[in-house]
């Protein structure tokens, strides 16, 4: 089934290939603690995400990638949320002051690394990422996170929007159920981005370091 539909895809000219670029940085969409606590609505079973997160970050920065962090946070109340914060009710667990709104032990950004705070899924939307990335020269967006379906798919999707080429490591990305979770990264390869394994993404990091 799923290679009758690669071969339809590929039939019908989707799924071009997108190249890597010389200056890509690492954008960790959302990796905090709602996403990892069994207690909070949000809670999507991503510990494996997790772990390769940590890996992927360790590597970027040995290979003088730049790593750039979100993070989702409201004002009381939501008010800064709009209609996002009205459609899903969970998203409380990101006001600010809120805990289940922190990094998780491995993914604590240092001082010299950049935090974007937003309100919505996209880290584009409502923020100054495309222009801090611009001003870095940055042409390849690596991004991983949580969830695939939701912050992770509008963030590659405006990655690619605003001229940044989106490299999505998906052994990196999770969400609550398997299914929006392979249904996005299907989608996002045919459409949108490079999909690719932890495994390639270190190695496209490894080839960046000995170019510099």
């Amino acid at each position: 089934m799923t290679q009758d539909l690669d071969a339809d895809y590929a039939k019908a000219g989707f799924n071009g290939k997108l190249p890597f670029g010389q200056s890509p940085a690492l954008i960790i969409v959302d990796v905090c603690t709602a996403y990892l606590d069994k207690a909070s609505p949000l809670y999507a079973g991503v510990e494996s995400a997790l772990a390769s997160n940590i890996r992927i970050i360790d590597a970027a920065r040995k290979a003088g990638v730049p790593v750039i962090f979100t993070r989702v946070v409201y004002q009381a109340g939501g008010a800064d949320g709009g209609l996002f914060y009205k459609k899903i009710a969970a998203l409380s667990a990101f006001l600010e002051g809120s805990p289940l709104g922190d990094f998780p032990e491995g993914i604590e950004p240092r001082a010299d690394e950049i935090v974007v705070s937003k309100q919505y899924a996209s880290a584009f939307f409502g923020t100054s990422l495309a222009a801090t990335l611009r001003a870095m020269g940055i042409d390849t967006a690596m991004i991983t996170g949580f969830s695939t379906s939701g912050c992770v798919r509008a963030t590659a999707l405006d990655a690619l929007q605003n001229g940044f080429t989106p490299y999505v490591i998906a052994d990196a990305c999770g969400d609550r159920d398997p299914r929006p979770h392979e249904a996005n990264l299907f989608d996002l390869q045919n459409k949108y981005a490079e999909v690719v394994s932890e495994m390639e993404a270190l190695d496209l990091m490894a080839g960046i370091a000995k170019m510099r």
